[in-house]
């Protein structure tokens, strides 16, 4: 009633034992007095216990009744929020109205960036930091900086060694669990992604994501150099050694220099003579595993790749872009040594040998060397005395 004193009255939930060091000083506000309800009700809105609460498992001080019911939750196992799809349990509400968008597929929160969107604000916060690059979990050893402190934590297995996760099949070790169950997949077989567009399945779902840009064309990786544009990072980290021109291996043999590892491994098969990828439908053997790729296109018959002036159909897109070339007239790649232009950049390495004098293929016969691996193929048949063409 209005003019009567209203003395503050809080639930038994809210009372706490005396602190000796507040008495005389009312800080807990009990016991204060209000001349009218309004007085009261505007007391209450902007009211703040200090520490009301104590959680007794941990001592952790609570300042809301709700992050009390919240933290007690985490001491027990207790879980009384269900998902009506999958019957997965969560402690916290806000952690099943997250789940269950990965049902619904509804994603609340947009990048302002690019219109990507995301089903939490957490996934959000980390995806703008690919606009920004912004990397603020540096490694404490290396120095090296993260986007993400997860990534952040797997990096640091890398200085302590541990990997805590063996494989029963092989006891192959790894730092992650995710990498363990990747690599099971190897002795199972088993490839659980697919692909909508042709029903090609992958072992992990990383590769599956690059490969569906094949049937969208999305290409999210640009040269900051001549835009050129990738459908994955790695493909991108190796072209920038094209501006670059860091070529940091070189073949013992012959001293030929080369920007990857793996082109230097490949080379060296030419003077070893190794070729360790056979086909498994004719038995032919090859230097490289792309070229076999390519070659069992041959037994397939399979030519996805076709020109849209003669309908010429080819099994590498490669091939088809230098084939377009004829139509266009276009030659974007000039001899440095004589301004000669070729339509292909592998037509203007082979012509490049004539100024070098390289000669990569050696005969494992005589050991004479040439430019071309097609003249060694004719070489060879001095030796073998084949004679492969007849008149008709």
């Amino acid at each position: 009633m209005k003019g009567t004193d209203i003395r503050l009255s809080l639930s038994p939930s809210y009372v706490l034992e005396d602190n000796p060091s507040q008495v005389g000083s009312n800080r807990t506000g009990l016991g204060e007095m209000f001349a009218s309800s309004e007085n009261l009700s505007m007391y209450k809105k902007n009211y703040k216990v200090e520490s009301p609460f104590i959680v007794s498992e941990c001592d952790k001080t609570i300042t809301e009744e709700s992050s009390l019911v919240k933290q007690q939750r985490s001491h027990t196992t207790k879980s009384p929020f269900s998902c009506l799809k999958c019957g997965k349990l969560f402690k916290l509400k806000q952690r099943l109205e997250k789940h269950e968008r990965t049902h619904t597929g509804e994603k609340t929160y947009p990048c302002s960036e690019c219109e990507k969107c995301f089903t939490q604000k957490a996934n959000l916060v980390q995806h703008l930091r690919t606009h920004t690059r912004e990397k603020p979990f540096p490694c404490p050893e290396c120095g090296k900086f993260f986007s993400q402190k997860s990534n952040l934590d797997k990096h640091q297995r890398i200085h302590t060694g541990n990997k805590q996760f063996s494989c029963p099949e092989c006891e192959k070790c790894f730092t992650e669990k995710a990498t363990l169950v990747k690599h099971q997949r190897i002795h199972t077989g088993e490839r659980p992604f697919s692909c909508p567009e042709c029903e090609k399945c992958f072992t992990d779902k990383s590769t599956l994501v690059k490969h569906q840009r094949i049937h969208t064309g999305e290409r999210p990786f640009s040269c900051p150099e001549c835009e050129k544009c990738f459908t994955d990072k790695s493909t991108l980290v190796k072209h920038l050694k094209i501006h670059t021109g860091v070529r940091p291996f070189s073949c013992s043999e012959c001293g030929d220099f080369f920007k990857r590892k793996s082109h230097l491994a490949d080379h060296q098969r030419t003077h070893t003579g190794e070729k360790p990828f056979p086909c498994p439908e004719c038995g032919k053997c090859f230097i490289q595993k792309s070229n076999l790729d390519k070659h069992q296109k041959i037994h397939s018959g399979e030519k996805p790749f076709s020109c849209p002036e003669c309908e010429k159909c080819f099994t590498e897109k490669s091939t088809l872009v230098n084939h377009q070339r004829i139509h266009t007239g276009e030659k974007p790649f000039p001899c440095p040594e004589c301004g000669k232009c070729f339509t292909g950049k592998s037509t203007l390495v082979r012509h490049l040998r004539i100024h070098t004098e390289v000669k990569p293929h050696s005969c494992p016969e005589c050991g004479k060397y040439f430019n071309h691996k097609s003249a060694l193929v004719i070489h060879l048949r001095i030796h073998t005395g084949e004679k492969p063409y007849s008149c008709s």
